[in-house]
């Protein structure tokens, strides 16, 4: 099993990568054409009594009253399905094999496509400093954003928890008006996609389109158009299917806009904007370590590369207060004059110069370096792939990529809050003849960001697939060793990271017993 796992996994990443573009205008979706088309074994009617993420209630933002099914105004809804139904397009037929396996995955998979896209550093410029991307002049050198690990791991949580928040008040709505859907109205409508007894007003794809476009477009600025072309493909999907009337998407749609400005309002005062620093900051990180008479973290890039975002740290947690960042920030590392750390950096070096073949696979399948997904991305295809043989319903899908997406943010924000304030130095900046496998990042060692990751994303995925935890477990701690092997962190990095993972998902994991969906 674990072995199909690897190359199913293995697989996407090939196909992503081979559609990795430079230019907006080519297709860059990395899709999935296996999967099954949604179809839940439990519907999940309760969602609408969710805890939510941010909303105070699931009727915080009101929506219209829909018509009722018997009025000449729902008839003519009616025989706009029919005449799409009619002329059906294979385009058509195309865009409804594509969106009927579920639109929170399929938001998931374009969202990792745009991380990988846009997963590049810039080059220095002439006089040797480093620009900047600027949310203030996207389309400028280099385009906002620059997709590093932390930035995609608060772009997963947000569009994630926006998602889950919009379908919780989705289905408070569907309860309240209990619209059926066009196919039970009209039993000549023919149906593309399979039925479910949920109400249709408003549109649960309505709302997740709705949401998830206005996210993306706040978090990639630059793919406008073609986030709003696989928004308007949803949109039409779900009506030629027979599965919703326009009135039903378009309530959705709505719903889910003012959903997302909640969300927007809260991005734009967590602190992320901030997370750069300064040269003034960089210095007196280095300045600190100096005083503690440690050996400071220095950029082994030539020329040297500005930290990555030092005060991403003290970005706003959606699950942990500042206190508990500090409460759970990792017992310092071996001092680098200590015999221990000397210790550690030699099996680094040993791990440079011998490594097995199944080491180096296992360096090269966790890699998640410039160009792809990142280590975050990596665990949401994990979690597709467990995801879709549970035949969840899309509020448990969302509700679950919720729970997966703010553990990882949060490992994130506790991650870089223990590196820039110990400021370790890499293994290669201590021995320059360690050279490694899988590049070097430009931040400090301790700890490690795929340890961290994959221990948050492991501990919440055993907790909702528990008879899958020994797997799951198994590969957060392949994805640390990975590090080992790529000569790229210290033993203690990967240790105490797995360790710190753990303390954060289980701050996930809390909230999931108590959100009323279990």
């Amino acid at each position: 099993m674990k072995t199909k796992l690897y190359q199913s996994l293995l697989n996407s990443l090939i196909i992503a990568l081979s559609l990795f573009v430079f230019s907006c205008s080519e297709e860059v979706t990395e899709r999935n054409d296996n999967f099954q088309a949604l179809n839940p074994t439990n519907i999940d009617a309760n969602g609408g009594t969710w805890k939510p993420i941010l909303l105070t209630a699931p009727d915080e933002f009101p929506i219209d009253v829909p018509v009722a099914t018997n009025t000449a105004a729902y008839t003519r809804e009616i025989n706009e399905i029919k005449s799409y139904q009619a002329g059906i397009t294979e385009e058509q037929k195309k865009i409804i094999a594509y969106w009927r396996v579920g639109g929170v995955l399929r938001w998931n998979e374009i969202m990792r496509t745009l991380v990988a896209r846009h997963n590049r550093p810039p080059y220095q410029n002439e006089d040797g400093t480093y620009p900047a991307p600027s949310a203030a002049n996207p389309f400028g050198y280099p385009k906002f954003p620059f997709s590093n690990p932390p930035y995609a791991a608060r772009a997963y949580a947000y569009v994630s928890a926006a998602q889950y928040d919009a379908l919780i008040s989705a289905w408070h709505y569907k309860k309240i008006y209990n619209r059926a859907a066009p196919y039970t109205v009209d039993a000549n409508l023919q149906v593309l996609v399979p039925k479910s007894t949920l109400p249709a007003y408003p549109s649960e794809d309505g709302v997740l389109s709705g949401v998830t476009v206005e996210l993306l477009k706040l978090l990639f600025p630059t793919e406008i158009a073609y986030i709003q072309e696989k928004a308007d493909e949803e949109k039409l999907y779900r009506i030629i299917s027979g599965a919703n009337v326009r009135s039903d998407v378009e309530a959705g749609i709505a719903l889910g806009r003012k959903i997302a400005a909640k969300f927007i309002t809260r991005a734009a005062g967590d602190g992320a904007g901030a997370a750069i620093g300064t040269p003034a900051i960089w210095a007196q990180l280095e300045s600190n370590a100096i005083a503690k008479g440690e050996t400071p973290w220095i950029s082994l890039d030539a020329p040297k590369r500005p930290p990555m975002l030092p005060l991403f740290g003290n970005v706003k947690s959606f699950l942990m207060t500042p206190a508990d960042v500090v409460a759970s920030r990792p017992v310092p590392p071996p001092s680098t004059k200590s015999e221990a750390f000397a210790k550690e950096l030699a099996e680094i070096k040993k791990f440079s110069t011998s490594l097995t073949k199944e080491q180096q696979r296992i360096v090269t399948f966790w890699a998640d370096g410039v160009g792809t997904y990142t280590p975050p991305g990596h665990w949401n295809a994990i979690a597709t792939e467990h995801f879709v043989q549970q035949n969840y319903s899309e509020i448990r899908w969302a509700r679950n990529m919720a729970l997966l997406n703010l553990a990882m943010m949060d490992a994130a924000i506790s991650c870089w809050d223990a590196k820039y304030f110990y400021f370790n130095p890499r293994p290669s900046q201590m021995d320059i003849s360690i050279k490694t496998t899988t590049g070097i990042p430009n931040f400090p060692a301790y700890v490690s960001g795929h340890s961290s990751f994959s221990a948050a994303a492991a501990t919440v995925l055993s907790h909702l697939l528990p008879e899958s935890k020994e797997k799951f477990n198994a590969f957060a701690k392949e994805a640390s060793n990975s590090r080992l092997y790529g000569a790229i962190h210290y033993r203690s990095d990967c240790e105490k990271g797995l360790l710190l993972g753990e303390t954060v998902g289980e701050f996930a994991v809390s909230r999931a017993k108590t959100d009323g969906a279990e």
